[in-house]
């Protein structure tokens, strides 16, 4: 096992943030909260509490407990760990597919954190206000199409990130978080009590969380599923990253569930914010990721106070990408920290910048690249699939089997601080139930 080489959080409640931060991104924004009201409300949310419990919790201190004890980068991690326990330095490929899924997720979210600083700008000198839908979708296509503007948001995005990363731990990663998260929470509540104003807050309230028991069928579990898993950064790295800075006084278990229910309040509270607008102006629910730069702009441009309302939302936007992006930086420049001669600021240049030319691929596939297929998807979609469908769940998969199967019983119940029947429970959940559900989520993704 290694020793201490690398920065410690300074507290349990940093980590927490951090880890919340990771975890609170883009999709939570809309794409929770628009499970959660087309799928049978607070029954949906039911269901993903307990997928979330039996998937999500077990594999997120799977992830932390191997970044702890290994005191390492994901794949170094990995290697000590099994030499540790007399098995092969093989598992080192789970850590190095975490990396490589964290590099090629963030190079093309680096993109749409482009996007949302482009709308956030947009927003301030007052582009939205008149326009009527046709105006609205003009907008989104030209920039779209235009590759000097997405190349300007995406690089303007990625310098953000590697400004904050290669701080190190306690002054970037712990200074962004003390600070984001925060301003993500009191943007949050301040969108929520305008929504309280608009006269439609109680049909928000109804959507979300009157349970309809009658919605749910095997779709909805599988949907629940996905989302518990991918929700909480897992099979990125980021988890066994943020884990080897952390000590061994942090309970894992404790502090995993105060990470689930902080990131399931955010997603509910965006839900609150967001769909009295949808409904006090009559706008399309099911449009997906076309709600945030299409749809919601339509609004914000034809209600009063809706320049500074357009603001706010899309400063939460880029606060909810950049918490991300950075978790999704740090693994790469841990690995290549660990791994090189190269200082912390020259790491995360190389892998920052690595990362940036990948993402002009990404963006360049929505105009001059969009002849360029791989497999039959572009660039961008090719690397959202790879990722969410494969490396993701996979990489999963096999953290939550390393540590359940191979590392030592009793150690592990120890490092848990688990009793006689906690740790009979944590057996059956992280040996049985837990891989089953990455399972059953890999299948169903295909």
């Amino acid at each position: 096992m290694s020793k201490l080489s690398h920065a410690q959080w300074s507290s349990r409640l940093t980590f927490i943030l951090a880890a919340t931060g990771s975890a609170v991104g883009l999709g939570n924004i809309w794409k929770f909260p628009y499970m959660v009201g087309d799928s049978g409300g607070a029954a949906f949310v039911l269901v993903y509490l307990l997928c979330i419990a039996l998937v999500g919790l077990p594999v997120l201190v799977a992830e932390w407990l191997i970044g702890r004890r290994g005191q390492n980068n994901p794949a170094n991690a990995m290697s000590d760990l099994a030499k540790s326990v007399g098995q092969p330095r093989i598992w080192m490929i789970v850590g190095i597919s975490g990396i490589l899924g964290a590099f090629l997720i963030l190079s093309f979210y680096s993109v749409i954190g482009g996007w949302s600083l482009y709308y956030t700008l947009s927003s301030v000198t007052g582009a939205f206000s008149g326009q009527d839908a046709d105006g609205i979708g003009a907008l989104f296509n030209g920039m779209l199409g235009n590759p000097g503007l997405l190349l300007l948001g995406h690089s303007v995005f990625m310098l953000l990130v590697i400004g904050i990363v290669a701080r190190g731990v306690t002054k970037g990663l712990e200074g962004a978080v003390r600070t984001l998260m925060p301003a993500l929470g009191v943007l949050l509540l301040v969108l929520v009590g305008y929504g309280m104003t608009t006269g439609h807050f109680g049909e928000a309230l109804g959507f979300m969380f009157n349970p309809d028991f009658g919605a749910l069928n095997g779709g909805v579990v599988l949907a629940a599923m996905g989302q518990a898993f991918f929700t909480l950064s897992l099979g990125m790295g980021i988890m066994m990253a943020y884990g080897s800075y952390l000590g061994k006084e942090v309970n894992l278990l404790k502090t995993a569930r105060t990470v689930i229910i902080l990131d399931t309040v955010v997603a509910l509270v965006a839900g609150l914010a967001i769909f009295p607008i949808v409904f006090a102006n009559g706008l399309d629910l099911d449009s997906g990721p076309g709600l945030i730069f299409v749809t919601l702009p339509l609004a914000f441009g034809n209600m009063g106070g809706g320049v500074i309302l357009g603001l706010m939302f899309f400063l939460l936007l880029t606060f909810a990408a950049l918490t991300s992006a950075i978790s999704l930086l740090e693994p790469v420049v841990e690995f290549v920290e660990e791994r090189t001669p190269l200082s912390r600021v020259g790491s995360t240049l190389v892998a920052g910048v690595a990362t940036w030319v990948l993402g002009v691929a990404a963006l360049l596939a929505f105009n001059v690249w969009s002849d360029v297929l791989i497999l039959g998807f572009n660039v961008f979609d090719f690397l959202d699939v790879l990722t969410s469908k494969y490396l993701l769940p996979l990489t999963g998969l096999m953290a939550i089997i390393f540590v359940a199967w191979v590392l030592d019983r009793e150690g592990v119940r120890q490092e848990l601080g688990l009793g006689d029947t906690g740790a009979k429970v944590w057996t059956l959940v992280s040996r049985f139930i837990a891989p089953l559900g990455v399972i059953v989520v890999f299948i169903s993704s295909l």
